[in-house]
């Protein structure tokens, strides 16, 4: 009778121990960027985000939440996001690219390469100026009634710069558009045309669009308002240049692997190498062609104060270095981007072989991007 009872007993013990033997094993990247990413989820009400993580030279992707609310669509890592000035680093990998390709020095003057604004303030401004948003104080966004490629041109035909060039960093959408309208023509195409048919192939992106096709648009998510209204990105003049770009985490990643390990095409990998030379510094920030870069390791409160609105919203005096600093692979690189229903952050330390892409369908704080990414890759450099 003992033993009758005992058999029950043992296969009942069996039972309790083997969902703990037979359990996946925990991730510890999975469990470091949940840490990071749910919180933010909750707070800011965010539908959906993906996160991509460089590590080791794998990419690792992490999925939250929805890219279409209406129809409950899940966000992976071929969802495209609208990443809005992120597009700016690859505007300023095209302009580099012509550069390399001998369209035009970084030193020229803007007017040398725009006969339409001889006379102009452009025949005191660099090409080089104008990408690093210091051609004299370009504001954030057009006036509204530059709705036109006409009124396009004289309000650059008449702009009177509020400071000399050079002096003042004001991050400007207007500056770094006209840069890359100038790069492209500077190789006798339009811009758009380089972009999708030349630089993106060439990355080997082939779901990063400037116009999402027809046969992409169920992957586009929609964003979302404060109000929770689905909206997309509504552009004005110069937006394929300034904040154009739509892609999804895993393009995005393979993008900033291509910053840190390099490119075959040597002439695209001048390109990529010249975008992370230093122009100038605010505070502990040094000004790239697009990427922004910072000594690494590097604090969350610098990381902060150099992402704040501060600096992207007000003028700036600069630093400039003597000659253009070159690249530091002991650096950390990073760039923000938003539009009206979307939040992107994107970061990456090329000695440490570590990045992150953070792309979410609602435009929260810029500083819980940041204090979010920054907790991630803490957690990653060995």
């Amino acid at each position: 009778m003992k033993q009758t009872r005992a058999l029950p007993l043992l296969a009942l013990g069996t039972l309790l121990l083997a969902p703990l033997s037979l359990a996946a094993p925990v991730d510890p990247l999975k469990a470091v960027v949940d840490d990071a990413i749910r919180p933010v989820l909750k707070q800011h009400r965010i539908p959906g985000m993906a996160v991509a993580v460089l590590k080791g030279g794998q990419a690792h992707y992490f999925n939250y939440g929805l890219a279409d609310v209406a129809t409950g669509a899940k966000v992976n890592e071929q969802t495209l996001f609208e990443i809005g000035s992120v597009s700016k680093t690859y505007t300023a990998t095209l302009g580099a690219y012509a550069v390399v390709k001998g369209g035009f020095k970084l030193d020229d003057q803007v007017s040398g390469h725009a006969p339409w604004l001889k006379g102009s303030a452009f025949d005191g401004i660099t090409m080089a100026e104008l990408a690093t948003y210091s051609a004299g104080g370009l504001p954030l966004q057009f006036p509204d009634e530059v709705d036109s490629s006409d009124t396009m041109r004289a309000y650059y035909r008449h702009w009177t710069p509020p400071y000399q060039a050079g002096t003042q960093r004001q991050y400007s959408n207007p500056s770094i558009g006209l840069f890359g309208h100038l790069a492209a023509s500077s190789l006798q195409q339009p811009f758009s045309t380089l972009m999708e048919q030349t630089l993106l192939p060439a990355l080997g992106l082939e779901h990063t669009y400037l116009q999402v096709p027809e046969a992409a648009m169920a992957r586009y998510a929609f964003g979302y308002s404060k109000e929770d209204k689905p909206i997309r990105v509504n552009p004005g003049m110069l937006a394929d240049e300034a904040y154009g770009i739509k892609t999804g985490s895993a393009d995005l990643l393979a993008f900033v692997k291509a910053n840190i390990s390099g490119v075959d095409d040597k002439a695209l990998q001048q390109a990529i190498a010249l975008t992370h030379t230093g122009f100038y510094r605010i505070g502990e920030m040094s000004q790239g062609l697009g990427w922004e870069s910072y000594a690494y390791p590097v604090s969350e409160q610098t990381l902060l104060a150099g992402n704040s609105p501060a600096v992207s919203l007000k003028a700036n005096p600069v630093t400039k270095f003597e000659t253009p600093a070159a690249p530091g692979a002991m650096r950390l690189y990073n760039k923000t981007g938003s539009t009206g229903g979307f939040g992107a952050y994107v970061a990456f330390v090329p000695a440490k072989g570590i990045g992150i892409v953070m792309l979410a369908n609602r435009n929260y704080p810029i500083e819980a991007r940041v204090s979010a990414a920054h907790a991630i890759l803490s957690q990653l450099a060995p």
